[in-house]
């Protein structure tokens, strides 16, 4: 969606389309969150929205969408992968170790995985499969969703004419954390094996 169409929705629906567009860009569709986020916090900065109105309107769409993922995830991904999950190389141990890694480390993943870029789309779906139980994700996902949708906001209102500068740095921002967060690891995991093996 172009930014001319995004403006077009707003013009039109007014927090509503936040709403929705958010809901819809959440679940996957190829909607730019955070440029919609950043824009409106811009229309803002211009009064054309009010602040309240559009983080209520932003927040909500963000947790009706990553919960609409969730839930495709819980009724419908469990029943995939035992099907097909074999064909894809998922066997039975290997989903099982990737649900035990999720319940001990992963519902962390639902709170910063909205400013990773790809990742906010899937990771509800995987919380699903992997049986987390709503009230946990509502915790994790909620509260990402909630500080998500107040950093873009609060940067388009911020910047003002400057807005548009800010999902791509955000976006590079977070590729480069997740890669020193990957490079960390794997040190990590380096080291941890040479002092199991001197032990």
């Amino acid at each position: 969606m172009s930014l001319e169409q995004l403006l077009a929705w707003l013009a039109q629906y007014g927090y509503g389309a936040i709403f929705a567009l958010l809901m819809l860009g959440i679940v996957g569709l190829p909607i730019p969150d955070e440029t919609l986020l950043t824009l409106t916090g811009y229309l803002v900065f211009r009064g054309t929205f009010l602040t309240l109105p559009s983080y209520l309107s932003a927040f909500l769409g963000t947790v009706c969408g990553i919960t609409l993922s969730y839930g495709i995830g819980k009724l419908g991904g469990v029943r995939f992968l035992r099907r097909y999950g074999d064909r894809f190389h998922l066997t039975r141990d290997r989903i099982n170790r990737a649900n035990r890694w999720f319940h001990r480390r992963g519902r962390w993943t639902l709170t910063v995985g909205y400013f990773v870029p790809g990742v906010r789309h899937v990771i509800a779906i995987v919380a699903g499969t992997s049986g987390v139980e709503l009230k946990y994700f509502a915790i994790y996902a909620y509260s990402g969703a909630a500080v998500w949708t107040a950093v873009f906001l609060c940067a388009g209102i911020a910047l003002g004419e400057g807005w548009e500068k800010f999902p791509s740095m955000m976006r590079t921002a977070a590729v480069i954390a997740v890669g020193v967060a990957v490079l960390l690891f794997l040190l990590y995991v380096f080291v941890w094996k040479r002092w199991h093996r001197s032990k």
